[in-house]
């Protein structure tokens, strides 16, 4: 038996869209499966503990939805032999982008999920809590904050809006930075410690991050002006900004940090600074392109 977790309003109805697509698949080639949904995320999780613990021989779960979605998955499937096939039904699908899936013909990693064996992908834990992209904290954080409270506009356009009100007043933060026991303190706009790739829906600001090399990437933005930061920002889509010589990208298997700021992990809050985070190999059992 497979579970099928959907959110069906991410993406703005994607989700719906791609469970159904989802089910008639396990439909027409006579897979079992049950649906695993919830009117919010608690419930979902609740009700996917509930099937986790009366399934005992439970073939995989296929999560439908965003990277949000995802991660609420993560927390219960990880360090299992419970294999997880990501549908990206969200706006960022950052961590689908990772695994190398295209974002449209999802029937290709449905197919993976039925007919071929899975392999192991490293994810990282922050203070107990599974993420499988990226951690972050500094100026992103303060948009995430921002957006959650902005009721227009609608999907990616928020994020820009939120970027764009946040850097009227934002100011660098200090750190204490503590890498594999290799201590030292800076100023910094950003850093994002990196299991994945991208945030923010195709961000690579981790461009070199591997889900295979038991490490994380830690991306530090020194201070620069505003006006060097809007000129520099577009190239975070191709990767390139880690050719600024305002940005260090650093290494390790155990990161701490602390500051008085808030960090994120796959677009979720994780709360206030000090967090400790670490690379754990081989923690997740799912199919890649």
């Amino acid at each position: 038996m497979w579970g099928i977790v959907i959110n069906p309003i991410s993406g703005r109805g994607k989700g719906a869209e791609y469970g159904k697509r989802a089910m008639h698949f396990f439909d027409t080639h006579g897979v079992e499966y049950r649906m695993i949904t919830g009117a919010s995320s608690d419930l979902t999780s609740k009700n996917l503990t509930n099937f986790l613990s009366k399934e005992e021989r439970c073939q995989g779960i296929v999560a439908v939805g965003g990277d949000g979605l995802i991660h609420l998955v993560l927390q219960q499937v990880a360090n299992t032999n419970i294999p997880l096939a990501v549908i990206p039904a969200g706006t960022g699908n950052d961590f689908c982008r990772s695994l190398g899936w295209p974002l449209e013909n999802i029937e290709d990693i449905l197919h993976a999920a039925i007919e071929k064996t899975p392999t192991r992908v490293d994810l990282g834990i922050v203070d107990g809590e599974w993420f499988g992209a990226i951690l972050s904290t500094g100026f992103d954080s303060m948009v995430n904050e921002r957006a959650n409270t902005m009721k227009w506009p609608k999907g990616p356009a928020k994020y820009n809006a939120a970027i764009a009100l946040e850097l009227l007043g934002f100011k660098p933060r200090n750190y204490e930075i503590d890498i594999d026991g290799q201590k030292f303190s800076t100023k910094a706009m950003l850093i994002a410690i990196g299991n994945g790739q991208s945030y923010g829906g195709g961000m690579r600001v981790c461009p070199d991050a591997r889900l295979d090399d038991d490490l994380l990437d830690v991306m530090v933005l020194s201070p620069i002006s505003k006006a060097e930061f809007l000129r520099v920002f577009p190239k975070v889509y191709a990767g390139t900004h880690i050719e600024h010589p305002a940005v260090r990208v650093l290494r390790g298997k155990k990161v701490r940090i602390r500051s008085e700021a808030i960090a994120y992990a796959d677009g979720e809050r994780v709360g206030a600074l000090p967090v400790e985070a670490e690379s754990v190999p081989s923690a997740l059992l799912t199919w890649r392109s």
